[in-house]
């Protein structure tokens, strides 16, 4: 008996998908659930899990080909039907199943790109030159303007040559490194720990990752003159924070300064920006010359909610087993007043006015690669747990890379809380093809009158930006006063009036 095993059904908006990296080999024993191969379109890299226990008897697809949603890349067989391990001609030199001979040099390249996708980028390298590889082991991440693919070891072996370093910009199946099978690791990796900070500034320049190359470039400071603890003497942001606490970092930068230099300390550094940083550029500046884009604001008086919170926090915790946060209050809030004025809860469609039915809310969140917006499904269904429990499940995955097309496909309306960054005040631009997003902000304590009193409360400015081609004055200010008002009345959100 055997068992195909299918691309997974793709969404309406992606044509077909590239096999990213197979994790078995023909003649593999698998588990159930077990990844088998992981499967790219051009927003994410889906997992493949074998259905049932067995024996991978055909591999159909290898790594690089394009496929179809439902279109079968391999075939599971019984246990008995374990075959001998084969090579497909078309099978990339960097995946080869069979064992490369001992000592033997393997290609290491970029996956093949999806059409879409014209070049990538090297992220980070996770290994260095001269250190010892085990089949599978993650060697470097690729970055697309949409996800980061990640290039593994083909067989066991030692790391040899970097050809391109991080930051380089690559072509699909180019070559980018070479490994060596079965060899042995250099004599000391202590030696090359103690002598990478002798590196040139050049050489440590390479070893950067992107996020420590952007943190270094935002506070104008020189590479070679911060001392690495990373492996290989590799700079991390840890170093980077030590040395601006330095008191003597900024007079010792003075003193080492070249004298020929006209501007002293006053250096600048280029860096590229990031793919997905390109698209989140290209989609605001859509957003902005593509709409008639408004913002009105209001503010609300958080004490309420707080006073609430503090009264349940702790049976709330132990009950469901999350903190209770201020972001449920927000979208069930957002999700009441989306009920009472439809005319926001829609979006335009060439000439057509799509107005939704459903509820579907997506949370910015900022991740280590900058902002994506996961969307938070029928949140009128949802109870104020449920609305917690997935926002932190969306928040991890967003943090660990994992979020898929499902996470990120759809939503009717954003809303992003730069509050938690400090922001007092923002005007959010739109989340296209929706027409609005609120923006949330810190919550600062501000004399106010009441009752002819003034009384020290926590307040908050709510933005709410929107299409005015769609959306009139008298709907946005009415949709964010309705938010204003069940905010500073939580109960009665709880009793739906």
């Amino acid at each position: 008996m055997t068992t195909e095993i299918k691309v997974p059904v793709l969404p309406e908006s992606v044509a077909d998908a590239t096999v990213a990296t197979w994790h078995v080999s023909v003649g593999d024993t698998v588990t159930r659930d077990q990844n088998l191969v992981d499967i790219e379109t051009d927003k994410v890299v889906l997992e493949v899990v074998a259905p049932e226990d067995g024996v991978i008897t055909e591999i159909t697809q290898a790594d690089g080909a394009t496929v179809l949603g439902e279109q079968v890349i391999a075939i599971l067989g019984a246990g008995e039907q374990a075959s001998a391990p084969a090579q497909s001609n078309d099978q990339p030199a960097a995946s080869s199943s069979a064992p490369a001979a001992e000592g033997k040099e393997v290609d290491i390249k970029v996956p093949v790109l999806p059409e879409s996708v014209a070049d990538a980028t090297i992220a980070t390298w996770h290994v260095q030159p001269g250190e010892a590889v085990s089949r599978d082991q993650n060697l470097v991440d690729i970055e697309t303007d949409k996800v980061v693919l990640e290039v593994v070891a083909p067989e066991d072996g030692v790391m040899g040559e970097h050809v391109h370093a991080e930051g380089d910009t690559v072509l699909g199946e180019q070559v980018i490194g070479k490994i060596t099978a079965g060899g042995a690791p250099a004599a000391s990796s202590e030696a090359k720990v103690d002598a990478a900070p002798q590196a040139s500034s050049d050489e440590s320049s390479d070893v950067l990752t992107p996020s420590v190359r952007r943190l270094i470039a935002e506070k104008g400071l020189d590479a070679s003159k911060i001392k690495g603890t990373g492996k290989g003497g590799r700079i991390t942001k840890e170093d980077v924070d030590t040395f601006l606490k330095a008191p003597a970092a900024k007079p010792a930068a003075a003193a080492s300064s070249t004298p020929a230099a006209p501007l002293g300390e006053r250096t600048q550094k280029r860096v590229p920006m990031t793919r997905l940083r390109k698209t989140i550029a290209n989609r605001l500046l859509e957003a902005k010359n593509s709409t008639a884009m408004l913002t009105t604001f209001n503010e609300v008086n958080m004490k309420p909610i707080m006073d609430l919170r503090k009264q349940y926090q702790e049976v709330f915790e132990k009950r469901h087993g999350i903190r209770l946060g201020f972001m449920s209050f927000y979208v069930k809030a957002v999700t009441e007043a989306l009920k009472r004025f439809p005319d926001v809860n829609a979006s335009i469609d060439g000439d057509d006015i799509v107005y939704h039915n459903y509820f579907d809310i997506s949370i910015a969140v900022s991740t280590p690669r900058g902002l994506v917006t996961p969307v938070l499904r029928d949140c009128d269904k949802l109870s104020v747990a449920e609305i917690e429990k997935s926002i932190r499940e969306l928040a991890l995955k967003g943090r660990d890379g994992k979020l898929t097309v499902e996470d990120m496909t759809g939503g009717n309306f954003t809303i992003t809380n730069g509050g938690v960054f400090g922001s007092l005040l923002s005007t959010p631009i739109i989340n296209l093809p929706q027409s609005s997003i609120l923006g949330m902000h810190k919550i600062q304590e501000r004399p106010m009158a009441v009752n002819g009193k003034v009384e020290i409360l926590p307040m908050m400015y709510l933005a709410l930006s929107y299409d005015h081609r769609q959306i009139d004055g008298k709907e946005s200010v009415g949709f964010l006063v309705t938010i204003k008002d069940l905010l500073e009345d939580p109960t009665r959100l709880l009793l739906d009036v």
